[in-house]
């Protein structure tokens, strides 16, 4: 159930208001190319595949490196109730990135529309081959792929950390090209949340008994912040994590027949087919309906109009949230 509640005043700093589309000068459709993943406007888009890389999210993992550097993040379960985050970059490739841990089943359906690099620390045989059969290049620390190494700061498994630079560099000849847009941005005028949503400042989010995240919309910043439970996410260097669109989309997920260390099943994420959605940007929240009919067919999003949902410009990061024991709720 999504309850929405709560009401919202409109106090962007100068630097964010191409988040709030519906302010002065953001609402002008842009006069050139935008990047594909965020909708910002860009001199020009470099040719360069979008790199997907998998990020680890334990308590021992936190802070990552990098992680805000993302134009888009995905945040699902895995075993023991712990999420993970595959994050892509393509506008911006940060120095550093980390820590990187191991790919698991759903990862090819969240990469494969971009058809560029997943980049991770090993993993399944079986998951590595769904990847490539999904079209994408794959590079895993553990067959000697450049652009990885193990920092001293922290211990195994939490320890290895990516160049993406490096890791683009080694694309291949069918792996270069930019990507495809992803999601539908407001080019002129605000985003669907904003025109026909509810206003919501908080969406408090449950992907596990474990697994707590929580956004705040800040006015000031222009975006929403994320938290951990009840502790702020924040970058290896204190820098606050957040995002100019929250997605949340329920889905189905099943155990597999893999184990981890632990004993415990290894969750696979059935991200085809169709659920309910919530996608939130500057300060409201729209209820809609996702669809992806395969692996390698992109996410789309329609509001209760039928129409597609558009997305403030910007980072999105998109929340999988169970069906069964997840739990949103807006205010």
């Amino acid at each position: 159930m999504l309850v929405t509640a709560g009401v919202v005043a409109w106090q962007a700093a100068e630097r964010h208001l191409y988040a709030l589309p519906f302010f002065g000068p953001a609402t002008a459709a842009p006069s050139g190319p935008a990047w594909p993943l965020t909708g910002v406007p860009a001199d020009a888009v470099p040719d360069r595949p979008a790199l997907a890389v998998k990020i680890e999210n334990s308590v021992a993992a936190r802070p990552q490196t990098g992680l805000d550097g993302a134009d888009v993040v995905w945040e699902q379960v895995v075993e023991g109730g712990i999420t993970r985050f595959v994050a892509v970059y393509h506008s911006t490739l940060p120095p550093e990135v980390g820590p990187v841990r191991s790919i698991r089943p759903m990862d090819p359906a969240i990469a494969a529309p971009l058809g560029g690099l997943l980049a991770f620390s090993g993993g399944v045989p079986s998951y590595i081959t769904a990847a490539r059969d999904a079209g994408l290049q794959v590079l895993s620390q553990d067959t000697g792929a450049d652009g990885f190494s193990r920092t001293s700061t922290r211990s195994a498994p939490h320890n290895v950390y990516a160049v993406p630079q490096t890791l683009v560099d080694q694309a291949d000849a069918a792996h270069r090209a930019a990507p495809g847009v992803q999601f539908e941005h407001a080019a002129a005028g605000p985003s669907t949340a904003v025109a026909t949503g509810e206003p919501a400042t908080s969406l408090d989010l449950t992907l596990s008994g474990v697994s707590h995240p929580r956004w705040a919309w800040s006015a000031a910043d222009g975006r929403w912040l994320r938290s951990e439970g009840s502790a702020p996410a924040v970058e290896a260097d204190g820098r606050r994590m957040g995002a100019a669109n929250v997605v949340v989309l329920r889905v189905d997920v099943v155990a597999t027949q893999a184990r981890d260390p632990a004993g415990n099943p290894v969750p696979e994420t059935i991200l085809t087919g169709t659920g309910r959605a919530l996608v939130a940007s500057g300060g409201h929240a729209v209820e809609a309906t996702w669809s992806k009919p395969g692996t390698g067919d992109r996410v789309s999003l329609t509001g209760a109009d039928g129409d597609p949902v558009t997305f403030a410009p910007g980072t999105t990061w998109i929340e999988l949230v169970p069906n069964g024991g997840g739990a949103v709720v807006t205010g």
